[in-house]
């Protein structure tokens, strides 16, 4: 063994102390390494971004419920249907609003034919006037020609007693002259009392036009209060008719039916929704300390675990809510106890999406998504600084009702008009 051992640099000892000295050493490389990196990446992106995998699309759900009550005799639709905007989903039975709008239309007719009546009266009050009138003047004018035949009667007489007086003429002349004296003043008192109820007839008949004229003044046939009245009753009979086909309000995917066939259904029972996918959004629940950066306006990039990392969706930052999750929960924390722990508060972030990436890959409420906010602009406003002008929502497809409601009232009102059309 010693010729074996010959010619060989005997083994160092291995120092243990040299040896975790190394380790040490590479590790604590390896960790400066590792922050030089995190903060060079926080420095050059991280600090840019803000991000949560803590974030859901959300969209409208749209309850459909009647308007009126009444028992279910068609279902048109099902869940997972796609309906358009006004086409019909639900049939209630129309028997019983059919009955109330034939009503209404009858006492339409008949209250335009009454008002018709009104006019005519102040028309024939407004005649009666004009030949009570006409009676007055031609009592005046009989006054006239009485008290003209009274004056020749008095000086007849007169002349007749100054040729009695002197024998002239006989008694019997004389008494002829007074007869015909009495009878002028007889008529010349008979035309003035005519005066007079010549002028109560035009009391009377004046006093007839201002009863007729009250129901009248200052209105047309379709303005006056029993024709808008009767109107109303038949606008209100055809929308509970037409309510009888509830529609959609907006186009959209069925989904949660719960109506049924011979179902008896009131106003605001919750019977299916609507939900239009094209009206979608995401809300992004950041914690607070995460929102120092966060602008309304700023850009965003999105991902579905839906659809994976393949496919990515752009949106944009259109609101921060005014109060954090916990604050809007159904059993708010109650700090103020003795055995208080801090919790982490999150705020949720309103983000609209473009509708262009939405279209090639629908997404669907309640999806998880994960959420990146482009943090290099932040000269915007953190709540909207105005309110909004326009309607967020709005529906057309019950005016086309109401239209109908009018036009059927005009054609009524038209149908039992007067033949000079007044209005």
């Amino acid at each position: 063994m010693s010729s074996d051992n010959k010619g060989q640099t005997p083994a160092l000892p291995t120092d243990p102390q040299l040896q975790r000295r190394r380790t040490m050493t590479r590790l604590a490389a390896s960790g400066l390494l590792i922050a030089a990196g995190a903060g060079a990446y926080w420095f050059l992106v991280g600090q840019w971004w803000a991000a949560t995998d803590n974030a859901y699309v959300g969209g409208n759900i749209v309850q459909i419920t009647p308007q009126v009550t009444g028992t279910v005799v068609g279902v048109l639709v099902d869940d997972t249907d796609l309906v358009a905007a006004g086409q019909p989903l639900v049939r209630l039975d129309p028997a019983d609003t059919q009955v109330q709008l034939e009503l209404a239309e009858a006492n339409l007719a008949e209250a335009v034919r009454t008002v018709r009546g009104l006019y005519a009266s102040d028309q024939e009050s407004h005649a009666v006037i004009e030949q009570r009138s006409a009676d007055m003047e031609r009592a005046r004018f009989e006054v006239d020609r009485t008290e003209a035949e009274l004056q020749q009667a008095q000086a007849e007489y007169q002349r007749r007693e100054a040729l009695f007086a002197k024998k002239f003429i006989a008694k019997e002349t004389l008494q002829s002259a007074r007869t015909a004296l009495d009878s002028a003043v007889a008529q010349r008192d008979s035309a003035r009392a005519a005066i007079g109820q010549a002028e109560a007839a035009i009391r009377q008949a004046r006093e007839q036009q201002t009863g007729t004229r009250v129901l009248v003044d200052n209105t047309s046939l379709e303005t006056h209060p029993r024709v808008a009245a009767a109107a109303a009753q038949v606008k209100d009979a055809y929308l509970a008719l037409a309510r009888t086909s509830i529609v959609a309000p907006i186009g959209g995917y069925v989904a949660k039916r719960s109506v049924q066939l011979g179902e008896r259904v009131a106003p605001g029972t919750a019977m299916l929704a609507v939900i239009p996918l094209d009206q979608l959004w995401v809300d992004a629940n950041f914690k607070e300390t995460e929102l120092e950066n966060v602008r309304i306006g700023q850009e965003v990039t999105l991902r579905s675990d839906l659809y994976g990392g393949d496919v990515s969706y752009r949106g944009q930052v259109v609101g921060l809510a005014p109060g954090t999750g916990g604050a809007f929960a159904l059993l708010p924390a109650q700090n103020a106890t003795g055995n208080w722990i801090k919790i982490v508060q999150r705020v949720a972030v309103r983000i609209a999406l473009d509708p262009a990436p939405l279209a090639a890959h629908p997404l669907r409420i309640g999806l998880s998504m994960r959420v990146s906010v482009d943090t290099h602009v932040r000269d915007g406003a953190t709540l909207a600084t105005r309110p909004r002008s326009d309607p967020a929502y709005a529906t057309s497809v019950f005016e086309a009702q109401a239209q109908a409601a009018d036009s059927l009232i005009a054609h009524i009102i038209d149908a039992n008009r007067q033949d000079d059309r007044r209005s």
